[in-house]
């Protein structure tokens, strides 16, 4: 009998974890962090639904922290298997899962310092060595190789154009009765956006797990470009500062390329830009280190010598201490830092300086998870807690859905509809409750096919 049990993202988007039995065969298929409510928060102290040391093996779909985060921890708690992904994935999680490590580190010892935490003493999830640790157990799988897992399981991946290294799974399981097929989508790209390719079309699956961040939106039809170039030049006018708090794999890159083509259209001044993320700085080499990764687009524009990645004015900014005196800093720039949502990082010192700032303007370029500061700014919150403290908000607040690196639920139905035949069953996970429910509905009146709200801890038997 074949079991897939649903450990994470089940109703929100967040924790991505999903174990597939066979037997007493077990294959835990991302690992990820839940963020976001204090409620979702506290899942990742609770106790591993199956003793770390019975998984011995691990596939990733991409680096991202709420998908590859919970890593050290399941390490931590007697994990010693193999953990399989891309080789850009696996460059990245070595990026990722330590500064993740030292984010933490740092907001206990901050929070103890400053007495506010209700954990004497607040302790971090994982350390950085931690993080450290557990590279060793990652193994690079290129895409389109099938890799075995025995006895039961064999795997491959395809590109899924959500980040450089995201990936589709395609799992294969043989329990001694049936062979199925079960394709887990990880976070679906979108079409048309710079750096990554399109998502690889899928013409088959038995199941199917599919995303639904965005499963009742679309994404905005006006031009990006011109609105940020629009953004841009009037924060510059106001004599404001320019904070976008960016996901460092990924938004931050789209981000450079995009800044990079206004400024040569002329469509924005010459501003200096502050890249204040060590994470994206090494993330920015590693997709360097990738051309087979990169779209046509950018392709052709290395080839003809540009870089594309690389605006008048960039500054790398790699320690705190240069971090710190940007806050000093009064004339007009773009700042780039993360966290994506606001949750952690550098980003959160320069919104307690700047948000009481009317000249200033803090730019959103992405999802905006529940209970997050990003999603409290977006929907018109005029305080903040940043540190214990509150802080008025005064700048002028943005959002750009185009920026997004998850489908919509346009590009997500282009997507299913390269399917030939129907799969026997569908799951929709990564979702809140609401874009999941009319994802189905979508899905359902379009093709027909059957399709399962999984809950926390669900557990379904494929048949």
């Amino acid at each position: 009998m074949t079991t897939l049990q649903f450990l994470g993202a089940a109703g929100c988007v967040t924790g991505s974890r999903f174990i597939l039995e066979a037997g007493t065969a077990r294959v835990l298929v991302d690992c990820g962090l839940f963020q976001g409510t204090k409620e979702l928060r506290l899942r990742n102290w609770a106790p591993f639904p199956v003793p770390p040391s019975s998984l011995k093996h691990i596939v990733l779909t991409h680096a991202h922290l709420d998908h590859s985060g919970y890593l050290p921890k399941l390490v931590k708690e007697g994990f010693r298997g193999t953990i399989f992904a891309t080789p850009a994935t696996v460059d990245l999680c070595g990026v990722l899962l330590a500064d993740s490590g030292h984010i933490q580190e740092s907001d206990a010892r901050f929070a103890n310092k400053k007495g506010f935490s209700k954990h004497k003493p607040a302790l971090p999830l994982y350390t950085e060595v931690e993080a450290v640790e557990t590279l060793q157990f990652l193994k690079p799988v290129p895409y389109g190789r099938t890799e075995t897992i025995p006895p039961a399981f064999s795997f491959s991946f395809q590109p899924a154009g959500h980040i450089f290294g995201s990936g589709f799974i395609r799992l294969k399981v043989d329990d001694g009765r049936q062979t199925l097929a079960i394709l887990f989508s990880g976070d679906l790209g979108r079409y048309g956006q710079p750096i990554t390719h399109d998502p690889t079309p899928v013409e088959s699956a038995d199941y199917l797990l599919v995303e639904s961040t965005y499963g009742d939106r679309l994404h905005e039809s006006t031009d990006a470009k011109d609105e940020l170039a629009g953004i841009v030049r009037a924060t510059s006018e106001r004599g404001g500062a320019l904070l976008i708090p960016s996901f460092a794999v990924g938004r931050t890159q789209e981000l450079l390329y995009i800044l990079r083509e206004l400024e040569d259209g002329g469509r924005i001044p010459t501003l200096p830009v502050y890249v204040d993320s060590p994470m994206a700085i090494d993330a920015t080499r590693i997709l360097m280190k990738y051309p087979e990764e990169h779209d046509v687009d950018m392709s052709r524009e290395q080839k003809a010598g540009a870089d594309p990645l690389n605006c008048r004015e960039v500054n790398f900014v790699r320690t705190a201490e240069l971090s710190k005196t940007l806050n000093g800093m009064r004339y007009p720039m773009i700042v780039i830092a993360s966290s994506g949502m606001a949750t952690g990082g550098r980003i959160l010192h320069h919104l307690a300086h700047r948000l009481p700032d009317s000249r200033n303007t803090v730019l959103f370029v992405g999802y905006q998870a529940e209970g997050t500061r990003g999603r409290s700014l977006v929907e018109g919150a005029r305080q903040l807690k940043i540190h214990g403290q509150m802080v008025d908000v005064r700048a002028e607040i943005k959002m750009l859905g185009q920026f997004s690196a998850h489908a919509d639920y346009s590009e997500i139905l282009r997507w299913l509809g390269n399917f030939k035949k129907s799969p026997r069953g569908v799951f929709i996970v990564h979702g809140e409750p609401e874009p999941r429910r009319a994802l189905q509905e979508k899905i359902v009146h379009e093709f027909g096919w059957s399709v399962t709200l999984p809950e926390h801890l669900e557990r379904f038997d494929l048949k």
